[in-house]
């Protein structure tokens, strides 16, 4: 519960789903707008159960490992960290944590741990879980993870990791910095696991295959408010409150107030949508051309987030480890060729089109609901253009020399394109043919073929990153550095040319730089120019041609008190409570 266009784009109407050519718009919408201040739980009752929409099945039920969002989903309920974000302060708040101290100008903290937290297992959570999931998990060169890449900004030798983290005694730990590293106390939110559960898989080398979607739902142990009950592939995950989850409401009482969950499985949005009319699920996300469908729903409540964090992207596979013709290799390398494909996307009229306009067109990294990254002029825009993109095209060597209507590079090799996204999003799959009409029509042959959403996530994240153009996107973070697996050149998620020993380019090199200098800098204002510098070079640059960002909606039955949504999640989740 914690916690991407308005030229008229040249389609056939008859191309396009009904739903996006009937679609209300906001102005014909009743939403409900919630400001922070507004964020005053009372005091609930407890019983009652959820049921919410998972777009998919998990991947693996491990939190170390899991990067796509059909694992993060199911796993956020089983988890905390030694802090937490306040999504109504927006300021860094102790979890398993009581207390700490910051000493040594921010290069050392003394954490003094909660002492009345157990695992869901009834085993005690002490100092020894945080260390081993700090130095054998999350610091372990052999398991890829988020939050290592995180870490590995300042902790760049064995000697520091080692360093890292110390147990002082049962419930107080050491960490030891290098230098003073600003997202510290955020980064901490992290996963804490058990170690009496995972430390045999670490010594045995097989941790990444640990709790993996076969494992026995009892052996998934956490400190989240909730343990996972039963899970059906391509069905649900039902959930079932955590009996020594230790939070408790102002009056003394256990949280969650809520005691049963459900996640249904449901791939297909429009199906999702459907289940959600029939009252199947309690809530849902809305999607602009849902709106039509929602107007015709009695007594939903529709919320008006904002912006969302999310992006929406098409990236081109650079990594040269990839098993792609090195000719296309070349081209997806090349700044222009980019350059000239982000000229063809009509981000003003897939915003119109995809998003019944809501949403705006998004050129950079960032949307705004990061502010204050966000500066509309600050970063340039690609305008659609595509006798300047065909002209670019040409300009390094691509000409239709056969006169068949695909242009050919210099070695005769014709400019044919695999796109792929996830199948089963409409709106992925809708931009998909936009682009792919609007690039034919300067030359480049488009073959689309979405695919299922993990088999997508695989071709991206592992060898042999056996794929050419994909439509994804990513969910956004709160601190920018939060972003540096995806920004670095050494991160898992660099989706472009992962994993890099040494940055391949200059401009990947600067990049590097100013998410470690960032890091280092304590001053609040002096961090957004060097982040804003940062996604400035990856703008100009264009590794990912950012397509629209849209509003964050949300529909739900009027069941429930205690709710509070942003587009980070839900403040004081924990106190949702069925009337």
């Amino acid at each position: 519960m914690r916690g991407t266009f308005l030229a008229i784009v040249f389609v056939l109407l008859a191309f396009l789903p009904f739903y996006l050519s009937s679609s209300p718009s906001s102005e014909n919408v009743s939403f409900i707008k919630l400001s922070p201040s507004e964020f005053v739980p009372s005091k609930g009752k407890e019983g009652g159960s959820m049921h919410f929409i998972l777009n998919g099945d998990p991947k693996t039920l491990n939190p170390v490992v899991a990067q796509e969002t059909t694992s993060t989903a199911v796993l956020n309920y089983l988890f905390t960290g030694l802090t937490k974000t306040d999504l109504k302060t927006m300021q860094v708040v102790p979890d398993l944590a009581q207390s700490w101290e910051e000493q040594d100008g921010g290069r050392r903290y003394v954490f003094h741990l909660r002492k009345d937290v157990k695992w869901s297992d009834g085993t005690d959570f002490t100092a020894d879980d945080v260390v081993f999931t700090y130095r054998d998990l999350y610091l372990n060169k052999d398991i890829p993870n988020s939050t290592g890449d995180i870490l590995r900004g300042i902790i760049k030798s064995q000697k520091d990791a080692q360093e890292f983290v110390k147990k002082i005694d049962r419930y107080t730990v050491e960490f030891n910095l290098p230098e003073p590293f600003a997202p510290f106390l955020q980064t901490l939110s992290a996963s804490i696991l058990p170690k009496h559960k995972l430390e045999r898989y670490v010594k045995e080398g097989n941790f990444s295959t640990a709790w993996n979607v076969d494992t026995d739902p009892k052996e998934i142990v956490g400190t989240g408010p909730y343990v996972i009950k039963r899970y059906v592939k391509g069905q649900f995950v039902e959930y079932q409150a955590n009996p020594y989850y230790y939070e408790r409401d102002p009056y003394g009482n256990k949280l969650p107030y809520i005691k049963r969950l459900t996640g249904i499985i449901v791939q297909d949005p429009d199906t999702a949508l459907l289940r959600f009319s029939k009252k199947d699920a309690d809530y849902i996300g809305v999607r602009p051309q849902d709106l039509l469908f929602m107007s015709r729903i009695r007594s939903v409540q529709l919320y008006d987030l904002g912006p969302t964090p999310s992006t929406t992207f098409l990236v081109f596979n650079q990594n040269p480890r990839a098993k792609i013709p090195e000719y296309k290799l070349r081209w997806f390398q090349n700044k222009t060729f980019r350059e000239a494909i982000s000229h063809a996307i009509d981000r003003e009229g897939i915003c119109y089109l995809v998003y019944n306009g809501l949403a705006q067109p998004l050129y950079t990294p960032i949307t705004p609901a990061n502010r204050p990254y966000y500066d509309e002029n600050y970063y340039p825009k690609y305008k659609y253009d595509l006798k300047l993109a065909r002209k670019m095209l040409e300009s390094i060597g691509f000409k239709d020399r056969d006169g068949d209507g695909v242009l050919e590079d210099p070695d005769g090799h014709k400019l044919e394109i695999v796109l792929l996204t996830n199948a089963g999003n409409k709106e992925r799959e809708t931009i998909g043919n936009i682009i792919k009409e609007d690039l034919e029509k300067i030359g480049v042959k488009v073959i689309f073929r979405p695919i299922d959403f993990n088999t997508l996530v695989s071709k991206i994240s592992s060898p042999p990153y056996d794929w050419e153009a994909v439509i994804i996107g990513l969910t956004g973070s709160l601190d920018p550095y939060f972003g540096r697996n995806v920004w670095h050149s050494s991160g898992t998620l660099h989706m472009w040319n992962p994993r890099q020993e040494t940055p391949q380019t200059p401009w990947e090199r600067q990049v590097d730089e100013l998410f470690d200098e960032g890091a280092r800098e304590l001053n609040p204002e002096k961090r957004v120019e060097i982040y804003k510098r940062a996604f400035l070079i990856i703008t100009q640059e264009q590794p990912m041609i950012f397509i629209a960002t849209p509003k964050s909606m949300l529909a739900v039955y009027p069941k429930f008190g205690n709710f509070f949504p942003t587009v980070w999640g839900w403040y004081k989740s924990e106190m949702l409570f069925v009337k």
